[in-house]
Order: C-alpha cells, then structure tokens, then sequence
C-alpha cells in the first residue's frame, strides 16, 4: 500500500515515527507526501499539552473525513494521545482502524494489514517495556542529521508534566545498541551530526548500568569515523555534573552547546512544579559551565503562569533571564494537564496574564539574543549546509549553537557550489535579528 505518514510532536515522537517507516517499508509498503496517491494514513500523535492534543485531533478529524469517504482503505493512530486517549478517539472517530501505543511500533505492519472497519486492531503494550536500539529506520530529517534517542520514559514526576504516564518510567537504551545504531546512521545513511534525545539524556545509563553512562556513551560516540558533530538535548540542570563537563570538553566532536530546561528562576515556583534545583544552584551550575567551556551556547525553556506565580515571581524570573544572558531560551505558558497535581493547584493564572508575561520574557530574550547575534562579527565558524536560496545566491547553514527546527541559521554568500550536509568554514559579516549573515573561507570547504 502507498502510506501517508504523519509525524506529529518532539523529536523522540520523530525517531518512533522514523522506526515505524522502516518496519513498512521492509514489508514492502510504499511511503509517499502525496495525499491524493496514499491508500492509508498514519498519525503519530503528541499530547504533551493542550495545544498538540489539539493539532493531533485536527489532523486525526482531517483524515478520517477521507476514511469515510472511502479514499483512503486504512487510518491508523499511534502515539502519546493514542497511548493516553485510545478509548475515547475509537469511540469519538470510529473512522479509525487501529490504534497502537507507544511501545507498539512493531506492529505498525500487523495492524495496517488487517485493518478493517468491522475489528479495531488495538495494541497498547505495557509502557515500562525495556527498550532496544532501532534496528530499522527511514531517516526524514534529510540524511545529513539524525536524533538519537537513548532512552525512553521519566522518573522526576514534575507536577505539570505527564509524560510519566504516558512514557513510562525511565528506560535506558543498551550502550551497545546506540553505537550499533550510531554506526550504521553514519556509515550507511550518510548521517553528519547525531542529536542525542530522551525525556532526560543526563542519567543515561544509570537505570542498566547503576551509574550516569553519558560520559561513556560520548567517549564511544566521538570514535565514529565520518561523524562530525555530537549535539546534547534535554540536560536536566541538577544531573549536569563535572564527569559530563570533562566529557564534553576532551571529546572534540560533542558540541558546545547544551539545552538546560530550567521552566523557572523563582524558588516557589521551582518546588510547586517538583523541580529539583533552586535559583542559586542554577547560577552557580551556569557559571561552572561558562568557567570551564567559555565559548559553550546555552538554550533553555521557561513556563510562565504557572500555578501561584506571583507578579513577583514572574519579575524574578525576568531579572534572572536579564542577568544570566541565555544564548537561546523559549517561553511556554502554562498548560493544565489532565491527571497532574498541578492542573488541581490553587492560584491558576488567566490566560491573559500567562500570555502577558511569556511576552515581556521574549522581548527580554529577544534583546539579548539580537545583541549576541551582533556581537558574533568576526568570527570564524564550522558551519554545515542546510539548504539554499537560489534567487537570492544565498546558502543556509547552522552553527555549532543552532540545533534544527528550534534555533536560527547563518546566511552565506558565495558563487561556490554547496551541497547539503557540506561543512565550510565561515566568517560572521553581520547579524539580522536571530539569525547571522557570513562569508565563505574560499581555502576550506568539505
């Protein structure tokens, strides 16, 4: 059958997707982006918060409208909202032929064979399964970058999140899987730069092997040949420790660049979420990492409005985010989840306020953001290609700071020929906003 594949959601949703288009196309199943030509339709879902369970149900409505009108034979749904809502979506959209939870990507096959309308193929495997390496996989990201998710499942429990029970406890994924995977992902597909994912990719190890492994994992990593960039996503603060610094600084592929998810600066705020750092540890392990990788790019995410945040609280976080200068940060308001100590909390805050202090955050980060940008004139950076613009002979590429889809470009002028997943080296000439303008090093280009 020609599949219409729809990937919804993080980058670990992407890699589950990517898992499933192997085990379809193995079988001999053709994946197509034409939805006039597709026989089926799978929606790999996200239910993180309130908008994506939105987006999910939309997408889900959009093509169970083609199910009914009989133009497509099959409409599977699998992911996190199938995972948490499979009852009610059969009961709501009985266009739907199957369902598959989380931990169900093998039988993505199974259930589009014997898909029917008279018998719903329903699989909702137990969400602490222990995980394995993918084995088969169709990389979507353009084969010169791919994600690498080294475990699955959380165990901090922050009170707004419910990923938990969605996902399932913490699960690390074998060593000797990831550098099966990591290697053929180089070797075979071409893959440049691998992105280290998890709900947490700072315990790695610890649930299998009784000790945080990431050190080691990088150590095996960088040995790659062919591989040129190690990216780390998902950094819980309190679990960055000195044997992770050292890892990134003797392995020469890892990236300085880290993503440090704070969601706030206020201490009361930080214990009402289940957070497990105060404001002072965050200073302090921001500064480490500045002291011992002075050139390191820090991204991290903030909530606003959450629960009993006060005018105060919020003002806290804005001088925070004002003093430390974060290199890349994003601002959520806050989402009241279903089955979360924290959607059940006194003191929620209007939509209106939430949304007034993501604002005055972002405006904050925008300043400093644009201020760094320019300050960047001068130097001297590995970048890879990304792509072009060919009315404006103009090249895209991505810094050792921008990880794909959530930061910005550089912009590169030159009559030379680049192809994507080409590394150059390149001098910053300016800034636009977010983004860098630079000029090609006519001596290096690979």
């Amino acid at each position: 059958m020609k599949v219409l594949f729809i990937s919804l959601g993080c980058d670990k949703n992407l890699v589950d997707s990517e898992e499933m288009l192997g085990y379809l196309t193995e079988a001999g199943h053709e994946i197509t982006d034409d939805e006039s030509l597709a026989e089926a339709v799978v929606v790999n879902t996200c239910s993180f918060i309130h908008d994506a369970r939105q987006e999910s149900v939309d997408t889900i409505l959009e093509y169970a409208q083609l199910r009914e009108e009989n133009k497509i034979k099959a409409l599977l749904v699998t992911g996190c909202l199938a995972q948490r809502y499979w009852d009610e979506l059969l009961e709501e959209i009985p266009q739907i032929d199957g369902i598959l939870g989380i931990a169900g990507c093998k039988e993505i096959v199974a259930a589009l064979e014997n898909a029917c309308p008279e018998k719903k193929y329903v699989s909702l495997p137990d969400i602490n399964t222990p995980v394995a390496g993918v084995k088969r996989r169709v990389v979507t990201t353009g084969g010169h970058y791919a994600y690498l998710k080294i475990a699955e499942g959380c165990d901090k429990h922050c009170t707004y999140c419910v990923i938990p029970k969605i996902r399932g406890n913490f699960r690390s994924v074998p060593m000797e899987d990831l550098i099966a995977q990591a290697k053929d992902l180089v070797e075979n597909k071409g893959v440049k730069e691998l992105i280290l994912v998890a709900q947490e990719t700072t315990v790695y190890g610890k649930d299998l092997y009784g000790k945080k492994c990431l050190p080691e994992l990088l150590d095996a990593l960088n040995e790659i040949s062919g591989l040129v960039w190690i990216r780390i996503l998902y950094c819980y603060p309190e679990e960055l420790d000195e044997a992770l610094i050292s890892a990134i600084k003797r392995n020469s592929k890892v990236c300085h660049y880290l993503d440090i998810p704070i969601q706030h600066a206020s201490d009361k705020i930080l214990k009402r979420m289940g957070r497990r750092t105060t404001k002072e540890e965050l200073e302090a392990k921001i500064a480490l990492l500045r002291k011992e990788i002075p050139d390191i790019c820090l991204r991290t995410t903030l909530i606003s409005g959450f629960p009993g945040e006060t005018q105060e609280d919020h003002e806290e976080v804005w001088h925070f985010v004002n003093d430390t200068e974060f290199d890349r940060l994003g601002v959520f308001t806050y989402s009241p989840e279903e089955g979360t100590p924290a959607a059940e909390m006194e003191g929620q805050i209007p939509e209106d306020v939430k949304q007034e202090r993501r604002d005055e955050l972002m405006e904050l980060q925008q300043a400093i953001a644009f201020e760094k940008a320019e300050n960047r004139e001068g130097d001297r950076l590995l970048v890879m290609i990304e792509g072009s613009i060919p009315e404006e002979g103009v090249y895209i590429g991505r810094t050792y700071m921008d990880a794909p889809n959530v930061d910005g470009f550089i912009f590169i002028r030159t009559e030379q020929t680049l192809m994507t997943g080409d590394f150059a080296s390149v001098v910053v000439a300016g800034a636009n906003e977010y983004d860098l303008i630079g000029e090609l090093e006519d001596e290096y280009c690979k």
